[in-house]
């Protein structure tokens, strides 16, 4: 555990050289990242926070994306890395593109998995209703009904493990940090795009109904030089339903981009 912005954050790091940050998304932990984690560390300086509210970090009162945009500075700062490149997966993107956009000397790249630009009103509304759920009922409904949404059909069939772990990481949530990070997703704003000049990778499944292909193609459009990427049979939990392919698109999307 680290102390940032006086709360106390649960902090993985591993490796050396280059720093690449990795935010999970809503209902995510920093082994979200294990896949990816293991093999980039190899290369790289690895570090995997728990953001405020989720897995082990406490929730310490309101959160927003604007909060965990200034506590990934200061844990940067802390950490003596000027730039990195940044990882994101679903409400992680929004807060990577927002670092990107306005810190654009901090940002050496970006990889965007399951991109969002912002939550549409409808689904804004929805994460209020399941704060709710979370706070009146727990974890364990909100986990069995992501497992079902969330994860492509063929995930559950043929990496049931996978699945399973999706499942774990939802339920084992503290149910008041999970309803204050719907709330903070609820409430997100989109970043200027246009203000990012950065290397921009977008991963994304295309059975993905949170951030489909039609909607991250727009994000990639947005942005200057971006690349997206489709993967087959992938619900939205892209670096665990599909970790192999993510990781040869990270490593290709590194090793061929110029800092």
């Amino acid at each position: 555990m680290r102390s940032i912005n006086g709360k106390q954050l649960l902090i993985e790091e591993h490796g050396e050289g280059d720093a690449v940050i990795m935010v999970h998304g809503l209902g995510g932990t920093s082994n979200s990242w294990g896949p990816q984690a293991v093999l980039l560390s190899r290369y790289f300086r690895v570090v995997r926070p728990d953001l405020e509210g989720s897995g082990l970090s406490p929730c310490g009162g309101g959160l927003s994306i604007d909060g965990f945009v200034s506590d990934l500075i200061a844990l940067a700062d802390e950490l003596g890395i000027k730039r990195a490149h940044w990882i994101g997966h679903s409400m992680g993107t929004i807060v990577c593109q927002h670092i990107a956009a306005r810190y654009p000397d901090r940002a050496a790249s970006l990889a965007l998995m399951g991109p969002i630009l912002e939550p549409p009103q409808a689904a804004r509304g929805g994460l209020r209703d399941r704060a709710t759920a979370a706070r009146d009922k727990g974890m364990i409904p909100i986990a069995d009904a992501l497992y079902q949404g969330s994860i492509a059909a063929d995930t559950r069939i043929q990496q049931p493990g996978v699945a399973a772990f999706v499942r774990e990481l939802i339920m084992r949530q503290d149910a008041e940090g999970y309803a204050r990070t719907c709330e903070a997703l609820a409430g997100a704003e989109a970043a200027e795009l246009g203000s990012i000049r950065c290397p921009t990778l977008l991963v994304t499944g295309d059975e993905d109904g949170v951030a489909p292909p039609a909607a991250a193609r727009k994000i990639a459009a947005a942005i200057s030089g971006a690349r997206l990427r489709v993967l087959h049979r992938c619900g939205h939990w892209t670096p665990l339903e599909r970790a192999a392919e993510v990781n040869e698109a990270l490593l290709n999307f590194y090793f061929s981009t110029d800092d």
